[in-house]
């Protein structure tokens, strides 16, 4: 099917929006979907090895303009979704006539995602929004994004929670930009000022918001450090080309001991590769499971000391910025670019966005290792009583 696609719809005679619609109409936008969300119901593995083979034949890299909606909102519709919700807002989202973006954290939540605070008021068959969400990925540019609020403070914090699809264009949504280090605003600060929603903007059960969340949540893990990075790719070849060019054939002390720490780094992402192909092989469609947080705090913290050492490699060089500090709002997230001084300063986030490398830690003790869990006294307390700065 995939060859056929391919020779029917040649990537470069047809534009990436006809590809990529023509690519879910027959199935294969993402393979461990079911029939009627674009998939075939197979198998995450099987959908990995659809994948590859249409990126080597030159078809469009799915999710490259909506990673959000590709990697994180997709999947939750899928899980949580009605048929009216699936047929509306997946094919839009894959062909990225739709960008999508994540309304999850809050100036006070964070980690703690669900001691949000932004209010959705029943009235009827509508909902009326108030509140702020921060660090929202592509706000700038989305039609849609996938919300969780408080709508019921008398209960304990997890089961006050329900989810929506918003509308980012309505009356009310107010998107403001958050520049970051590197001259760019990726991310955003979202006010909502009595937004109304119709009740068919909801995804899945009132009060059942945590679990959309936890399902979105462990897709972005995935999306953000499950890939598998064919050897010598990704940054830890951008580290190589550097020694090649500036250090290849020097035998002093210093180049020596930066040869030990470029094969060190070679090794643990070699490690970090394999790792993830075993995890694509055992995971399962819908909510994966927490092999996810591995990937993702291994990804964060490598990709950091490989930028570290690419500055170390380069020198003097390292104390400059080409970019120039531009304070533009991109279309596209900041990740994948070869400018190793940029990549420095982007990847300061990586320990931070999609779960910091603490919240990795514990989900790792408590669900892969079987430790005992952090004490929580607010467990049962309503959100209403639990203290709050």
């Amino acid at each position: 099917m995939v060859d056929q696609l391919l020779v029917e719809k040649p990537p470069t005679q047809t534009s990436a929006q006809e590809f990529l619609g023509e690519q879910f109409d027959r199935g294969l936008a993402w393979l461990h979907f079911p029939t009627d969300c674009g998939g075939l119901g197979l198998t995450p593995r099987e959908h990995q090895r659809a994948q590859s083979r249409l990126y080597a034949g030159g078809a469009p890299v799915a999710g490259l303009k909506n990673p959000i909606g590709y990697g994180m909102c997709a999947p939750t519709i899928v899980s949580h979704g009605t048929d009216e919700q699936k047929q509306r807002y997946l094919r839009p989202l894959f062909t990225s006539e739709e960008i999508w973006c994540q309304l999850f954290s809050e100036p006070g939540a964070g980690s703690d995602v669900a001691g949000l605070s932004t209010r959705a008021e029943r009235d009827g068959e509508e909902w009326t929004l108030n509140g702020q969400k921060v660090w929202t990925t592509l706000a700038h540019i989305s039609a849609f994004g996938l919300l969780v609020t408080r709508t019921n403070p008398d209960v304990p914090k997890h089961r006050g929670m329900t989810a929506f699809l918003v509308d980012m264009r309505a009356p009310g949504v107010e998107v403001r930009p958050l520049y970051q280090i590197t001259g760019e605003a990726e991310f955003n600060e979202v006010f909502f000022t009595d937004v109304h929603m119709p009740d068919g903007a909801r995804i899945g059960p009132e009060g059942d918001g945590w679990r959309v969340a936890v399902t979105t949540l462990m897709n972005e893990r995935v999306s953000i450090g499950g890939a598998v990075v064919r050897r010598g790719g990704g940054p830890i070849g951008e580290a190589v080309r550097i020694w090649k060019e500036k250090w290849s054939g020097d035998t002093s002390p210093q180049a020596l001991a930066l040869r030990d720490r470029l094969i060190s780094s070679w090794i643990r992402c070699e490690a970090y590769s394999m790792t993830n192909m075993r995890a694509s092989q055992i995971r399962r469609a819908g909510t994966p499971g927490p092999e996810g947080s591995v990937g993702k705090l291994a990804y964060a913290e490598e990709n950091q000391r490989v930028y570290d050492l690419c500055m170390d490699l380069l020198g003097n060089e390292a104390m400059l910025f080409p970019a120039g500090y531009p304070m533009v709002r991109p279309d596209l997230v900041g990740m994948g670019s070869t400018d190793v001084h940029k990549m420095f300063l982007r990847v300061r986030a990586n320990s931070i966005e999609g779960g910091t490398s603490e919240v990795m830690r514990n989900i790792l003790a408590e669900r892969v290792l079987g430790l005992p869990g952090d004490v929580r006294s607010d467990k049962e307390l309503p959100w209403k009583d639990v203290p709050r700065n």
